[in-house]
C-alpha cells in the first residue's frame, strides 16, 4: 500500500482545490520543487502531480514546474493534466516521469490509451474522475454519461498500470474517501486502483489497510497533509507496520 502525496499545479504554484473548482484554490507553496523534496525527505516513496491548468487547456501548462520537480526528487513521479497525445506521453516519459495519467483522452479516445499501453508498458495510468457517479472530463468541467466501472472495464487486459479514481464530490473538503464506490471499482477490474478525493485523517489511512482494501495500490493525500491533519511519520509508520505483518 502506497500513500501518494499530491502536488496540484496552478500558475506554477502548489495549490489545492475545493470540489474541483479552479476559483476555490488555496496556495500552499510557491515552490513546487521544494515541496517535492520535502515530501521525499519525510519518507514518501512516490509523488502524484496534476497540471490543473493543463487539464483545462488540453496541453501542458506547468511544464517548467514539473521539470523542476523531476530534478528535485529521486522519487518516481506520476503526472496527469493535459496529456492528450502519444507525443505528449513520449516527451514526458523521456523527461523522467515514471507514469503519465490519461483522463479526458481515456473517455474521448480509449484506443489511444490502449496504444499507449502497448508502446509504453507499465508507464500509463488512467485517471477516472467522477461526479454524481458519472465520469467528468476536461479538468472536471464537463460531465459525461459514462459510468465509472463501464469506463474502467474498457481497459481490462490493455496493460494499464493503475486507475486513479477521484470522487470530485469529496475532493479537497476532507470528507473522507468514498470507500463504497472505490472498493466497488477495485472489485470490478483487475487493474490496481488508487483512491483519491477526501482523504482526511489517519482513520482513512487505517481504513485503506483493512483486508477488503487489499486490491488497492494506495491512496492520494493532498489537503490533509498540507493542513497537518495527517502526520506523515504516523501515516508511513502504519503502512510500514502493515507491510511487515503481510510478509511475516
Amino acid at each position: 500500500m502506497i500513500l501518494f502525496p499530491a502536488i496540484d499545479l496552478k500558475g506554477g504554484q502548489c495549490v489545492r482545490l475545493k470540489l474541483g473548482d479552479m476559483q476555490q484554490a488555496t496556495v500552499y507553496n510557491t515552490d513546487p520543487a521544494a515541496q517535492a523534496k520535502s515530501f521525499e525527505d519525510q519518507g514518501f516513496e512516490w509523488l502524484h502531480v496534476v497540471d490543473l491548468d493543463g487539464a483545462f487547456a488540453g496541453h501542458s501548462a506547468n511544464g517548467d514546474a514539473v521539470e523542476a520537480i523531476l530534478k528535485a526528487t529521486k522519487n518516481p513521479v506520476q503526472l496527469g493534466g493535459g496529456i492528450r497525445t502519444l507525443d505528449h506521453i513520449e516527451a514526458w516519459l523521456a523527461r523522467g516521469l515514471r507514469r503519465v495519467i490519461l483522463g479526458t483522452v481515456a473517455v474521448r479516445n480509449p484506443d489511444l490509451v490502449i496504444e499507449a499501453c502497448r508502446k509504453f508498458p507499465g508507464h500509463v495510468a488512467v485517471g477516472i474522475d467522477a461526479k454524481g457517479g458519472k465520469v467528468a472530463v476536461e479538468g472536471w468541467a464537463e460531465a459525461s454519461e459514462l459510468g465509472v466501472v463501464e469506463l474502467a472495464q474498457k481497459f481490462e487486459g490493455a496493460g494499464v498500470a493503475a486507475i486513479i479514481y477521484t470522487d470530485i464530490d469529496r475532493d479537497g473538503i476532507l470528507a473522507g474517501i468514498n470507500w463504497a464506490s472505490t472498493l466497488e471499482l477495485a472489485g470490478a477490474v483487475s487493474i490496481p486502483v488508487i483512491a483519491s478525493g477526501g482523504l482526511a485523517s489517519l482513520d482513512d489511512v487505517t481504513r485503506m489497510l483493512e483486508p477488503d482494501a487489499g486490491k488497492l495500490e494506495g491512496a492520494i493525500s493532498g489537503r490533509a497533509l498540507y493542513d497537518g491533519r495527517i502526520d506523515p511519520r504516523q501515516a508511513l509508520a502504519l503502512i510500514k507496520a502493515s507491510r511487515a505483518k503481510e510478509t511475516a
